[in-house]
Order: structure tokens, then C-alpha cells, then sequence
């Protein structure tokens, strides 16, 4: 370590208490010593104008934000979101392990800053084959963006979209620990990357709509919210702040009929167990046109195979498997700590009504559930409905559970609905043979009835619909009981 140059910029910190006039600021804290740096960042032409910081905590964090200024200042935006950690540890001469968190967290809040600014600024003008690629910090998203940065120029992105402190941050896809593996993930590609705040957003578009529709006794869809009107919206305004052509993501989805004057549809991923075109299907024809799945045509194994080649070293970790939200905790918690849905007692009764057992919120069951009903019986029983009103759980035999009919609310189709054959029910169910009554045109419709061609089982009220015609996704809406 070069105590020289750690010493220049603790002695004689860089932007110390400067905000600059029209500056973006963020502020971010923790590390080992409870530190806290406030940066801020000013842009004109898409170039750092002048840079500030304020820190508290140890001495090593007030050379980190001296660091960070200095590195920054004068910088294109693009080139200021290719530092990170290891870039302010040289300027500070090298740091020792016992310092690096300050470099991380200086690097944190500079990231966090530049993306408060490329978000204010006005759109640029696009860059030939430029991608904007969201990294999540998962292997997906990694190799998604080695095949971009490998096609040419391309730049990262993280939304951080939630932060909970019952959260398991190496679990969850939006943690703040799942933002600095991104980062240092996409600088070592060589791409810039930014870290954009969305958890506003987030809670308003999808946690509350999650919270209301458990309240109101439905199984909400919260990532086709997300997918479909908040975060692909988000990254896909960036990209034009940014100059880039398109939005690459780590899904594993491809698209159809790009040439078509309705716009593309999408089309079911090659590897079946890993589609996520029922997540996806909320998405516009306009918003599809901007953007590309890198992963498409691959396997699993495959993605893995190239993470493992090209050395990232998220090429073994585990997938994440829980709502980016529920990480580490359970919904039930989870409503009553966010939602202030509290436990209340009520009835679980058979189909023609007699009580057979007692509750503690109807909120804690979903359709098609037979575990934890707390009933015996000759044959296992299976939630067939929930009423928010009564808080009363009903439940019966599987074949209860029968339906040859789906009644769907606020429905969306991007083509004529004779061309729908198939609807998907579950995010990892088999899609069901059938089609809507009525003929419908495209466009929207206020409510819409598939008929199904072999009888389903445990379709529940609040969950996602997916229309589709063979492989490619026409439209969507929302299974309800009316």
C-alpha cells in the first residue's frame, strides 16, 4: 500500500462537502465500521462535470469519496461507470483488506449517483448495436451480458428494487449484495455499469398490488407486474438515456414475427424447463421490439458450460427460487409486516358448508393447496376456494378442483383471438388446449371465457392467463372467479 497516496487524500479530500449546482447525490452506508458516504454527481453533455462527497465513519471512507472525485471529474458518463472498487483502491495507493470496504462503498455510491444522473438526462441518440444489459448478479444475466460484450459495445445495468432486512440478500435477485456482485461482474467485462433505485416504484407497482390481491382473496402474479409495467418499462427508457439500441436480459425466452406491422410476439425459450415467457407475457409488441434474449436458444447446462469457460465466477451458483421480495422469509410475515395483514380466525368448511377445522387468515391459502389444512379425511382435501368477506376457506377431494372452463378479466390480445389454441395457467404448468368464445378481435377486452379442451385443476382466481398460438405468446389477463 502507498501510504503517500492514502494520506494525500485523507489530508486533502477531493470535493469534501462540495455539491455541485444541478448535482444527482445519493447516499449510501454500512461496511465494517458503519460508515456513510453522501456523493453527488453533475452532468453536461453527457460528461461529469464536477463531482462532491460527504462521509462519516473511519478515515479510510473519506479517501474513498476523495478517490471517487478525483477518478471521475471530466470523465464521460460511460467511462465514470467503469469505475469501481479496485480502480478507487489504486488511486488510494492499494488498499489492505482491513480498508477495502470503503472502496466498495465509495464505489457504491458513485454507481448509485451516475445512475440517478443518466436517468435525468435527456435521451441521446442511439448507437448502432449498442445493448443495455440487465445483470442481476445470477449466472443468466452474467453470460447474457458476456455474449453482448463480446458482440461489441455494450452496458450494464442493476435495478436494486427491494431492501429488507428479513431478506436473504445472496437469495434474492434485487438485494444490495446482488447489485455489487452485478458490478463487479460487468467490470471485469470490461462494461460500464449503473445502479438504478427502483424500489418506490417497486413497492407501489408490485408489492402493493401483491399485498391487495391476498387481501382480497386472489394468487397474484407479482413478476408479471414487474416484468410487464415496471422494470423492462424502466431499463428501456435507461436505454435511450443512454444511447442504446436495445435491452438484453438473462431470460430464457425468444421473439417471433419481428417483422410484423402489429409488432413481435414471444416465442417459448428452446429449453422447455427454463421458459419464462409466462413471467414475460405482459410485455407490449413495443417494448419486445427493443428487446433481445441472448439466452434463448441455449440450455441450462449450456449457460453454464460458457460462465464456467470464460471464468465468471457465478457460474456454479444456485438459481434463485423464492419472489425477489420473500427471500429469506415467509408471506405470511411477510403481509403482516408490510401489509399489516394481521391473523384472524376463521372457518375452513366443506363445499356444502359444515365447519371441519379453523384458521388463522384466509391470506395464508391459495387454490389447489393441500398441505397445512390442518382436516382429516378418507381422501386428501384441497383449498377449492377462499372469500375475503367471510374469511372462510373451502375445501373438498381433487376432483372438486375440476374446472373446463377459465373466466379471465382484463385481457389483452396482440392478435386476432381465433388464433389462440392453447393457455397456459401456471407459471410451471403445461399450456391446456382450447380457445376463446366468441372470436375476439384484437385489443382489449374487459373480460373473455377459454374453453378448454381437457379439464384443468386447480386454476386459481389472480394468477396470470397466457393465451398463446403454438410456441408464441398472443395475450394475457387475469384468472377470475366471475
Amino acid at each position: 500500500m502507498d501510504t503517500l497516496a492514502f494520506e494525500h487524500h485523507l489530508t486533502s479530500a477531493q470535493g469534501q462537502g462540495r455539491t455541485p449546482v444541478g448535482a444527482h447525490s445519493v447516499t449510501v452506508g454500512g461496511g465494517a465500521c458503519c460508515d456513510r458516504i453522501r456523493f453527488s454527481v453533475s452532468l453536461r453533455d453527457g460528461a461529469v462535470t464536477d463531482a462532491g462527497f460527504d462521509a462519516a465513519g473511519c478515515g479510510s471512507a473519506f479517501a474513498a469519496g476523495s478517490a471517487a472525485v478525483t477518478l471521475v471529474r471530466g470523465r464521460s458518463l460511460l467511462a465514470a461507470g467503469r469505475i469501481g472498487a479496485s480502480e478507487i483502491s489504486n488511486e488510494l495507493g492499494g488498499l489492505s483488506p482491513g480498508k477495502l470496504h470503503a472502496a466498495e462503498l465509495a464505489a457504491d455510491a458513485l454507481a448509485r449517483s451516475l445512475g440517478v444522473a443518466a436517468r435525468a438526462q435527456a435521451p441521446v441518440a442511439r448507437v448502432e448495436g449498442r445493448a443495455l444489459v440487465a445483470m442481476s448478479g445470477g449466472v443468466d444475466s452474467a453470460v447474457a451480458a458476456l455474449e453482448c460484450a463480446r458482440a461489441g459495445d455494450a452496458v450494464a445495468v442493476t435495478l436494486e428494487l427491494w431492501s429488507d432486512v428479513e431478506n436473504d440478500g445472496e437469495r434474492s435477485c434485487c438485494s444490495a449484495s446482488a447489485v455489487s456482485q452485478a458490478r463487479r461482474l460487468a467490470h471485469s467485462m470490461g462494461m460500464p455499469h449503473f445502479t438504478v433505485d427502483l424500489q418506490s416504484e417497486f413497492r407501489a407497482g408490485v408489492v402493493e398490488p401483491f399485498i391487495a390481491g391476498y387481501v382480497a382473496g386472489e394468487t397474484p402474479n407479482p413478476c408479471v407486474s414487474c416484468n410487464g409495467h415496471i422494470r423492462l418499462d424502466a431499463l428501456i427508457e435507461l436505454a435511450d438515456r443512454l444511447g442504446c439500441e436495445y435491452l438484453a436480459t438473462g431470460h430464457y425466452a425468444r421473439i417471433a414475427e419481428l417483422r410484423d406491422p402489429d409488432g413481435p410476439l414471444l416465442r417459448t425459450a428452446a429449453d422447455p424447463g427454463k421458459d419464462q415467457t409466462y413471467m414475460l407475457s405482459a410485455l407490449s409488441p413495443n417494448s419486445l421490439a427493443r428487446l433481445r434474449f441472448p439466452l434463448g436458444e441455449l440450455h441450462k447446462p449450456a449457460v453454464r458450460d460458457r460462465a464456467r469457460a470464460a471464468g465468471l465466477v457465478v457460474a456454479n451458483k444456485p438459481d434463485s427460487q423464492d419472489l425477489c421480495f420473500l427471500a429469506g422469509t415467509d408471506r405470511s410475515r411477510f403481509l403482516a409486516r408490510h401489509g399489516e395483514v394481521a391473523d384472524r380466525r376463521g372457518a375452513i368448511v366443506s363445499a356444502d358448508g359444515n365447519q371441519l377445522a379453523a384458521h388463522n387468515g384466509q391470506h395464508r391459502f391459495t387454490v389447489g393447496q393441500r398441505r397445512g389444512l390442518g382436516v382429516a379425511g378418507e381422501a386428501p382435501m384441497y383449498v377449492l376456494d377462499r372469500d375475503a368477506a367471510s374469511n372462510r376457506v373451502t375445501v373438498g377431494p381433487y376432483e372438486a378442483l375440476r374446472t373446463e372452463q377459465v373466466r379471465i378479466r382484463g385481457v389483452k390480445l396482440h392478435r386476432s383471438g381465433t388464433t389462440v389454441d392453447r393457455v397456459k395457467l401456471r407459471y410451471r404448468s403445461t399450456p391446456i388446449p382450447g380457445h376463446l368464445v366468441g372470436a375476439p378481435n384484437a385489443g382489449r377486452h374487459a373480460a373473455l371465457t377459454f374453453e378448454l379442451a381437457e379439464p384443468a385443476y386447480g386454476v386459481a382466481p389472480g394468477q396470470l392467463a397466457c393465451l398463446m398460438s403454438g410456441e408464441t405468446i398472443v395475450g394475457w389477463g387475469t384468472i377470475t372467479r366471475e
